[in-house]
């Protein structure tokens, strides 16, 4: 990719990417004793090939109405090349909802996910642009007009590069977090009104006690108190898992202690109803990441190590959980052709992956997936496809 992007730290999935290309990919060992199971019976479409005005490189998951229409961003394309908010239909027909143009009225580099209401609005964050080019908050409305919320780093203690998407609250307002920014620069949790007023939650300080950078969205429980993770920080300087309750407290729930229990999260977590929270790790393990399940006392389980090769490397995305309790998820990496794979974890030790990306239907699974309650998956690879420029896929295990 061609564009510039913030960094001022290890603090972007884009820079696990850019990473693992240029470096760690490249040079870890692999166990070759260790081969994945494939699942033959899982159904694999390419619904759309992203290209140039439609939109380049999707870094960010999408999401699905009750039609089964998709809607996300791509982090660069579009009339600007500021990247785009699309839809796709289930027959792979796209329409560009929105090219972001940057500047102080507008954002640039969206490479979050989107969150609708009931209304059919859609909201969601970019990374730069706005008033002082540290990113934004923007509705989109069902006739592809948008309105900015807010822009980050106006104030010197303001949030600034979100990358992750925003979680609808039970008050209505919008909630996430910033890579960077805050009282101490190591970013923030932060709320944001319907009509724009903004709070800053809860400044991450990045010591042993708290976390840095983070860079996944938040997870909401019945009693809406919000849980996420943090790319570094905690005790062992790999990372957590914090809880933010409704009157703003933030606590750590887990840190990372690197090695086999895993090191850098940069998905978030994925909660069930019994307070149990699931997700990867990027690092830690063989080197390569992990799935883990952390319970409501700060235990940690170790739900699967990944080993490199045909089983997939470096998952740096969320995961999701059917009504059996099997997770679905994506590793950026690794697959039988080392574009990336597909994976489902049903219990302890057992992996199966249930595509592995070739080039041409994608490559460099960096984003999550998302389900349509029927048991299809749907998700984006950032590159790869017709165009070399990314794919949206679906696949029904």
């Amino acid at each position: 990719m061609a564009s510039t992007w913030p960094r001022s730290g290890l603090n972007s999935r884009i820079y696990l990417y850019l990473a693992c290309v240029l470096m760690a990919c490249a040079v870890v060992p692999v166990p070759a004793v260790v081969q994945a199971q494939t699942k033959s019976s899982s159904t694999f479409s390419v619904l759309y090939n992203f290209k140039n005005a439609t939109g380049q490189y999707p870094l960010a998951s999408v999401i699905v109405d009750s039609s089964r229409t998709l809607y996300g961003t791509t982090s660069e394309g579009g009339v600007y090349s500021y990247g785009t908010v699309y839809k796709v239909t289930e027959s792979g027909d796209e329409t560009v909802l929105h090219s972001f143009k940057g500047g102080p009225s507008d954002g640039r580099f969206p490479i979050a996910s989107l969150v609708r209401d009931a209304d059919g609005n859609l909201y969601g964050t970019t990374t730069m642009g706005g008033a002082a080019s540290f990113g934004t908050v923007f509705k989109l409305g069902e006739n592809g007009e948008e309105t900015l919320l807010h822009s980050f780093g106006a104030s010197e203690h303001d949030g600034r590069y979100p990358s992750a998407g925003l979680t609808s609250g039970p008050d209505g307002s919008l909630y996430g977090t910033t890579q960077e920014g805050g009282d101490f620069g190591f970013g923030t949790t932060f709320k944001v009104e319907k009509n724009g007023e903004e709070t800053v939650l809860h400044s991450f300080a990045g010591n042993p006690s708290d976390g840095q950078y983070p860079i996944a969205g938040l997870a909401q429980d019945a009693k809406g108190n919000f849980y996420g993770t943090t790319e570094l920080g905690g005790a062992s300087n790999d990372g957590t898992v914090f809880k933010l309750d409704e009157k703003g407290n933030q606590t750590v729930l887990f840190s990372f202690p690197g090695g086999k229990e895993g090191a850098n999260p940069f998905g978030g977590v994925l909660l069930d109803s019994a307070g149990n929270m699931y997700g990867t790790t990027a690092y830690g393990g063989h080197g390569v990441g992990i799935v883990f399940k952390i319970d409501d006392a700060g235990a940690e389980t170790v739900l699967y190590t990944f080993n490199g090769g045909s089983d997939g490397a470096f998952p740096s995305a969320g995961l999701v959980r059917d009504s059996k309790g099997n997770l679905y998820g994506t590793a950026e990496f690794g697959g039988v052709d080392g574009a990336g794979a597909v994976f489902e974890v049903s219990k302890p030790g057992t992996e199966v992956v249930l595509h592995s990306f070739k080039g041409s239907d994608g490559a460099d699974l960096l984003n999550g997936l998302v389900s349509d309650g029927s048991g299809n998956l749907y998700g984006t690879a950032t590159e790869g496809g017709a165009s070399g420029q990314g794919t949206l896929f679906k696949l029904t295990p």
